[in-house]
């Protein structure tokens, strides 16, 4: 096939016998339910495509509309759905195209609008110029049948290498709630649990009931609502709030109070004109908000956190016990969050929080949770290591620990004194603002004997941490990492994705209790930017938390210092 050329020969009318006719009739209706006029041009475009291509190529197909064309191709060639080998792609264009499998040489076949003046009911329902019970479907058909394939243009194509891919799932992972398997591109959870499954909850129904409704936007159970003018002596089935902008928000009125004659005009006031109220109806199916919003804030809560108890406006919050690095497990937060119905919301993972901070917070989005889900969203919060949940807790605040640091300052220039050293004061600063304190500070000079002894001086002294300054990039001089190594240093991690301090090492060396002491290699530049990759890291070490090469590429979103004139770290987006 000459594919250089822009048009192959318009194919001649493929009349076919009525009788001929009556057969592809039948065959479609057993196919596709009925004779669909669709699918029976569809028919002709196939073989005409089929006709244009050479003999004995293996073929893919494209369809340009998912209606009733790849029904064609699926009756006429071996290419479906199914198989992979039938692509539609839904532009909604009356075409069909075939092509080598293997180069992407091939031809469309292509309902020509601009051919159908002959042939007035066609056009009629290509263009659905009248409703399709107004149509003349006896006349429309015999049409199809004298026009055949003359109405169609036939062009050759070249289809792009990215169609041309087979199909894949890829990674199949198995989904924490329901536990199918399914596309692990699809992210954390499946998509039936995400919401989109095309099933209605049975507990579903006409909304039917005299003086009951459901929640808004379809949710939740029936409850009986009343007018707020008739409602005195009924018990409220939920807080409600009331907002003053610029000075107070909170619960006016709170979940099983009694409403009484003077809380009439003030729940006029606060825009309530009808309410729900708590006449015992049987919601066994449904778990409050309230309820809800108290079991995911205990499920979220690890240590160092605790949530403030009781639900207020059917939201808890829990809050740091102590002061510390607060830890949150992203990856199943999300997970959380992809639950239809609930939420969770924290600070961000690796920030410093004091004793009483709000770290977390989470609830039910509508009045009335579904048991069902409320009890998926429970096991994916379970904090059960050895089940066959996810584990673990999913928000903690892990206390810094008040460690001993050693200082290793590098530099022929400083050990000679030809210029003042400036690492000293600021890694002591930093240091110091976080509890931990400096057993000793030795200055070596750019020779690799000579940073190995001064790391094992260090160790001597007690050292818990050890930081080296400087000497950390591509120079010829710059001799730390190999002295380090000479020392003994293990899980050397050398380059981050931040800046400033892209030439961060880190790493372990071991000391003659065998403990292990963390290595941070601190890069020149901390002595002109008051904030960098340091300042990221070190509180993360001293809360005894692993540092992984996966670890540090996620910091790499966020991870750029915007410089500010005014530094306000830790309050900014620096290394989140």
């Amino acid at each position: 096939m000459n594919i250089q050329s822009s048009h192959v020969s318009d194919i001649d009318t493929r009349q076919v016998s009525v009788e001929q006719y009556e057969r592809l009739l039948e065959r479609v209706r057993g196919f596709h339910g009925y004779a669909a006029p669709g699918v029976v041009l569809g028919c002709f475009m196939v073989e005409a495509a089929k006709d244009a291509l050479p003999e004995g190529v293996l073929f893919d197909a494209i369809s340009e509309t998912s209606w009733c064309l790849p029904d064609a191709v699926q009756m006429l060639t071996p290419c479906t759905i199914g198989n992979g080998w039938l692509k539609v792609r839904n532009f909604g264009i009356y075409a069909v195209s075939l092509f080598n499998k293997h180069t992407g040489e091939g031809v469309r076949v292509r309902l020509a609008p601009e051919r159908l003046t002959a042939y007035p009911n066609l056009r009629c329902w290509l263009l659905k110029l009248k409703p399709k019970k107004d149509q003349d479907t006896p006349a429309l058909m015999e049409e199809i049948r004298v026009a055949g394939a003359s109405v169609c243009t036939i062009t050759a194509i070249q289809v792009r290498p990215e169609h041309l891919e087979k199909r894949s799932k890829g990674a199949i992972a198995l989904c924490p709630l329901c536990g199918d398997a399914y596309p692990a591109s699809h992210g954390k959870l499946c998509r039936p649990c995400r919401g989109e499954s095309p099933f209605a909850d049975s507990a579903d129904g006409a909304d039917n009931t005299e003086g009951q409704a459901r929640e808004p936007f379809g949710g939740g159970p029936r409850l009986r609502l009343v007018p707020v003018q008739q409602a005195v002596g009924e018990r409220l089935a939920h807080d409600m709030t009331r907002i003053e902008p610029g000075v107070s928000k909170d619960a006016a009125f709170v979940r099983g109070q009694i409403v009484g004659p003077g809380d009439v005009c003030r729940l006029q006031r606060m825009g309530r004109h009808n309410i729900y109220v708590d006449d015992g109806q049987d919601l066994s199916g449904w778990v409050h908000e309230d309820e809800a919003a108290q079991a995911f804030a205990q499920a979220l809560s690890g240590p160092g956190t605790l949530p403030i108890l009781p639900a207020r406006e059917g939201k808890v919050n829990l809050e740091a016990q102590v002061d510390g690095l607060l830890v949150v497990d992203r990856d199943r937060l999300e997970a959380f969050n992809l639950i239809p119905d609930i939420m969770a919301a924290t600070r961000r993972d690796g920030s410093l929080v004091k004793r009483g901070m709000r770290v977390a917070g989470t609830r039910a989005i509508p009045l009335h949770l579904r048991r069902e889900l409320f009890s998926k969203a429970l096991r994916l919060l379970d904090n059960d290591p050895m089940g066959d949940t996810m584990g673990g807790p999913m928000v903690r605040v892990v206390p810094l620990k008040p460690a001993r640091i050693g200082i290793l300052v590098t530099g022929t220039e400083v050990f000679q004194g030809l210029i003042e050293d400036k690492f000293k004061p600021v890694i002591t600063r930093k240091a110091l603002a976080l509890g931990a304190s400096i057993t000793r500070t030795i200055f070596a000079p750019d020779d690799a004997a000579q940073i190995r002894d001064g790391v094992l001086a260090l160790l001597d002294a007690g050292s818990e941490i050890i930081i080296t300054t400087a000497g950390m990039s591509v120079d010829p001089d710059d001799v730390t990492r190999r002295g380090l190594a000479e020392a003994g240093a293990t899980d050397l991690l050398y380059g981050a994705p931040l800046l400033p301090g892209t030439m961060l090492l880190l790493g372990r060396i071991a000391r003659e209790n065998g403990a292990q002491a963390r290595l941070i290699g601190v890069p020149a530049c901390a002595l002109f930017f008051q904030t960098t990759s340091l300042d990221l890291v070190l509180p993360r070490v001293l809360a005894g938390l692993e540092v992984t090469r996966n670890d540090l590429a996620r910091m790499g979103h966020g991870g750029m210092c915007m410089e500010c004139k005014a530094c306000t770290f830790p309050k900014c987006p620096f290394g989140h």
